[in-house]
């Protein structure tokens, strides 16, 4: 990125927040401004998903919520648009028939838009996403840290014989060697499972893990200092599953359990990782065909933009 002043949202004093097109935040689009420091991406795929489809719509229902978004976070005391050029890339077109070729093809978009300088803050879509998202920013890191929100583990093997589903990206993920598997957790995880073996599976792995009654019993606090002397200093990726989020703040979900965190809680766990080498992040599995009154879109943007927030804040220190 060049060091001119970045170009930031639509004031929406002057322009009504229903008007005009639904970039995230009302940003400008990425062939707008020719580069950025932050790319908002989305993959409207769900190919993946054992249950509830829909996740395809999820990345412009979070756009279309996102328009409530304001330029200033007192929780972060930043204002993320002025200190990074932050912009929509607009959507990845994936084939919808083809899971194998649908990952080589985000795998290879995310390289392109990586190869440029900036980092992504990808709207999904299905879980699937995240192993190729995960391939491209280990060609540049190496392998990163994982920080991974979600009910449901997602480290099982197959689903009907199938090695690439929204319920075995981080196997794979391990599998390839992309992940630092000294420095990977699940946060927000409940509910039942198909047996120990999943959690003695998942432990071999490398993966700790910080349950939903873990977050409610301990507070935010020791949590937030849990998974920050786990990270370290490595560079960390950030995947949130929309169903980390209980039901009643998160309904607009494909595989949904009771029992979850509060969209407060997840706020403030992820406002606690600023320290912390944020490379790139995804929000996925926002299914809004099951959304009432956008609650699963309104959070998931506010996930999105403190992600975001953390991103441009460190991009400005570096300067």
């Amino acid at each position: 990125m060049s060091s001119a002043e970045p170009r930031g949202p639509v004031d929406s004093s002057r322009i009504p927040r229903y008007a005009g097109p639904a970039t995230f935040a009302r940003l400008p689009r990425l062939d707008e401004v020719g580069a950025a420091d932050v790319a908002v991406v989305g993959v409207p795929f769900d190919s993946g998903v054992s249950y509830r489809p829909g996740a395809r719509f999820g990345g412009n229902a979070i756009r279309e919520a996102s328009r409530l978004l304001r330029p200033y976070n007192p929780a972060q005391d930043a204002s993320p648009f002025a200190l990074a050029q932050v912009a929509d890339a607009g959507d990845i077109a994936v084939n919808p028939f083809d899971i194998g070729e649908a990952v080589e093809t985000i795998q290879g978009a995310a390289d392109d838009l990586l190869g440029t300088g900036a980092r992504l803050m990808t709207l999904g879509g299905d879980h699937t996403i995240a192993l190729p998202l995960l391939r491209a920013v280990a060609r540049r890191h190496g392998p990163v840290a994982l920080l991974h929100f979600d009910a449901h583990l997602d480290t099982w093997d197959t689903y009907f014989g199938a090695a690439y589903t929204h319920g075995t990206p981080f196997r794979r993920a391990v599998e390839e060697g992309i992940l630092d598997t000294s420095a990977l957790s699940h946060v927000g995880t409940r509910g039942p499972l198909y047996g120990r073996q999943d959690l003695d599976d998942d432990e071999r792995m490398g993966f700790g893990i910080v349950t939903s009654a873990d977050v409610m019993r301990r507070g935010v606090d020791e949590v937030v200092q849990q998974l920050q002397e786990r990270i370290g200093d490595r560079p960390l990726y950030v995947s949130v599953d929309i169903d980390v989020l209980d039901p009643a703040h998160a309904p607009g979900t494909g595989t949904p359990e009771a029992g979850g965190l509060t969209s407060r809680e997840l706020l403030e766990i992820l406002r606690g990782l600023a320290g912390c080498r944020l490379v790139s992040a995804d929000v996925v599995e926002v299914a809004p065909a099951y959304d009432h009154a956008e609650i699963t879109s309104v959070a998931a943007s506010h996930t999105a933009y403190e992600l975001t927030t953390i991103m441009s804040r460190q991009i400005a220190a570096a300067r």
